[in-house]
């Protein structure tokens, strides 16, 4: 049954349940909100302070241009400086998924941009392999089947016959290119899948599509999104300016709904492979462009310059208020301008590849000096890299210059050191004789040392120094290395820069190694090998400057490839020549720079004379030095001239790593040092002497 309720009266004195439940509730309530505000306020106050200040300040970091590599250029007679390194803006491409129309189309054209054509030129080399993989596998069961030579001959030249035939039949190219159709739009389907994952995404506002496009296929993708039956367009009638593109010489804007570019600053070097161990590259991934390798490492700081930095606060309609105060410019890199010029470097390189591929050599280098300051007119090493793609290399010691890294054993080269410290250390002179029997027994060592030509030439009997650097004798040069005795061969060795860095502006150098030359009672076999290159390893550069202190009165010179630096404010910083020291008198280099002219007059290096000069060079045939001992087919071939060997202005070395089919030097870089000498006389009008 129901009851009527009545509430119970409070007695005078007595708290109300509720109402102290309501209070505590409230005062609960007042703490936790005095220390959420404590929070807040005090603890992360900082923090909401900064993010407040954000709402209305402006801060970014401002970075400099990278400053340029550059070399000299003659044109129309004139000398001006054309980039080796540089910046330049490329067009990174994205997409506007949500707004795209027609995602199928969008495709289909970036693939006939991007990809098209290098998969037919890869189809259609995989298409030739087929054909002449079909033919060898043809002759070769026509050699294994049991008929008669006479038969093998005809039934092979019937299949060749056939092979050549159907090559040429119009038939059998219509089959070709039908077959060639076919596999490139099996590709095609395979590209457009990765395509549609990203053009093909309703709803998505942002996807990437390509990175780092140059002008030409930036506006050749514009072309083909805006053309339709009613207007067909080609790159040539669309141009870029900043970041829009227009129709060529009017005010016409050229957009596409759903596709779009901004621009980005890239490290560029426009003669891509032609110098990249000598300059290196950018890593553009950096926040800060940051130099690898050669010359970006090197003057990396120089190049680089220094940060800015902009503050402000926001205004009206989005606009920045800059305060004076609060803008740091910042200050562009500087320049760097090199001794070579970019005629004779893409000569020497392009010969140096001829010289390569016609003898099959794994690997070659020249270096040409000025003789009387030391300055590089040109370096260059095979193979290279195209700092452009670095991040294609798979092979990393591609990124090193071979010519200041790598050491060799430089052969009889080193012959024309031992002359000159035997002359000037003794009373040697190239008159002076001894008997040559084509070998000799060293003292504490157990096998004879010949001469390169003892099996067939046996001893040359009584000869003069001359005829011993004419004819390369390895005797001959232990003979001349006795008269001054082991250790004072070895100071003299040390003298020409040996076992030291050259100092060159290129980062990564060798010192080379003539430990066996250092010990305090240098071994009479170390000397002996070490006067005709062996059991010693030196760079080409250590070598070439070597003898540069030969054409040069005895001053062996500093190496240095930076003529000037020129600063962003204007000034300009001179690179001087600096002497090393003096490694032999000038009479002596005199009388040995003579001797060299000799060695091309008369002996191995005949093919380096050029009409109206004296030349004075020598040869080197060195092995390569392997795990326990020296190979038997692979060997280094170096040749350093001077030219003219009277008043000489150019020393030039070139070097083949284990060249094919040419037993020695004279064969193989003495042609290519005549080719390049020859061109360089002409090219820096160098007068006539003889």
């Amino acid at each position: 049954m129901w009851k009527d309720y009545k509430p119970k009266k409070i007695k005078p004195g007595q708290s109300n349940p509720r109402l102290r439940l309501f209070a505590t509730l409230i005062f609960l309530f007042l703490i936790a909100l005095i220390c959420r505000l404590y929070y807040l306020q005090i603890v992360q106050g900082d923090w909401y302070k900064a993010r407040a200040l954000r709402q209305h300040n402006v801060s970014s970091l401002l970075n400099p241009a990278r400053g340029k590599i550059m070399l000299h250029e003659k044109l129309n007679g004139e000398d001006h400086l054309f980039p080796l390194a540089t910046n330049k803006d490329f067009a990174f491409l994205y997409a506007i998924p949500k707004d795209i129309e027609n995602p199928r189309a969008v495709a289909d054209i970036l693939f006939a941009v991007f990809d098209e054509e290098t998969i037919r030129e890869e189809i259609k080399e995989q298409v030739k392999k087929e054909k002449e993989l079909t033919l060898l596998t043809q002759l070769a069961e026509v050699d294994k089947s049991e008929i008669s030579a006479e038969e093998k001959i005809i039934k092979k030249n019937s299949l060749e016959s056939l092979a050549k035939l159907k090559a040429d039949s119009a038939e059998w190219k219509e089959i070709e290119a039908s077959t060639i159709d076919r596999l490139i739009e099996k590709r095609k389907e395979e590209v457009l899948i990765n395509y549609l994952k990203r053009v093909d995404k309703p709803g998505d506002p942002y996807e990437p599509l390509k990175y780092k496009l140059t002008d030409e296929k930036l506006l050749e993708v514009y072309a083909k999104l805006i053309s339709d039956e009613n207007r067909s367009l080609s790159a040539d009638d669309l141009e870029r300016k900043l970041e829009k593109i227009y129709l060529k010489g009017t005010d016409e804007e050229i957009n596409f709904k759903g596709i779009a570019f901004s621009l980005e600053s890239y490290r560029y070097y426009p003669e891509n492979e032609l110098t990249g161990n000598i300059v290196g590259f950018v890593s553009n991934s950096d926040a800060v462009m940051s130099g690898h390798y050669g010359l970006e490492e090197f003057f990396n700081s120089e190049l680089t310059g220094s940060t800015g930095y902009l503050k402000g606060e926001r205004g009206a309609g989005n606009t920045v208020i800059v305060n004076d105060r609060e803008y740091v410019k910042a200050e562009s890199g500087s320049d760097i301008v090199l001794t070579m010029d970019r005629g004779v470097q893409f000569h020497v390189c392009a010969a140096l590849e001829g010289a390569m591929n016609k003898y099959q050599a794994e690997g070659g280098s020249v270096i040409a000096v000025n003789a009387k300051t030391g300055a590089i007119l040109a370096m260059c090493s095979l193979p290279s890299f195209n700092p452009n793609n670095y991040n294609e290399v798979t092979d990393i010691s591609l990124f090193n210059n071979p010519a200041i890294l790598y050491q060799y054993e430089p052969g009889s080269v080193f012959k024309v050191i031992t002359m000159a410290a035997a002359i000037d250390g003794s009373e040697l002179s190239p008159a002076t004789t001894f008997k040559d029997e084509g070998q000799i027994m060293i003292k504490g060592w157990p096998k004879a040392i010949s001469n390169s030509d003892f099996s067939t030439k046996g001893g040359h009997g009584l000869v003069d120094m001359n005829y011993v650097l004419e004819n390369s004798l390895n005797t001959g040069a232990i003979f001349a290395m006795t008269k001054i005795g082991p250790n004072i061969f070895a100071e003299y060795v040390k003298k020409f820069g040996f076992g030291e860095k050259t100092g060159i502006e290129l980062g990564a150098e060798s010192p080379g190694d003539i430990s066996n030359l250092l010990r305090n009672r240098v071994r009479e076999i170390d000397a002996a090998t070490a006067s005709f290159g062996q059991g010693v390893a030196v760079t080409s550069l250590q070598m070439l400057m070597s003898i540069q202190a030969i054409a040069n009165q005895g001053n062996l010179m500093k190496p240095y490839i930076v003529q000037e630096i020129r600063h962003h404010n204007g000034q300009i910083e001179l690179m001087k020549p600096q002497t090393v020291n003096q490694a032999v008198t000038s009479q002596t280099a005199n009388t040995v720079l003579a001797m060299m002219v000799n060695v091309v007059e008369r002996g191995h290096a005949k093919g380096a004379q050029i009409p109206g000069y004296y030349i004075g060079g020598k040869t080197g045939t060195a092995q390569v030095a392997i795990a326990g001992g020296y190979s038997a087919d692979k060997y280094i071939h170096t040749f350093v001239g001077v030219a003219p060997a009277y008043d000489p202005q150019i020393v030039m070395l070139t070097r083949l790593d284990a060249p094919k089919g040419v037993r020695f030097a004279e064969g193989s870089v003495v042609p290519l040092w005549h080719d390049i000498a020859e061109f360089m006389l002409k090219y820096y009008q160098i007068p006539k002497t003889r």
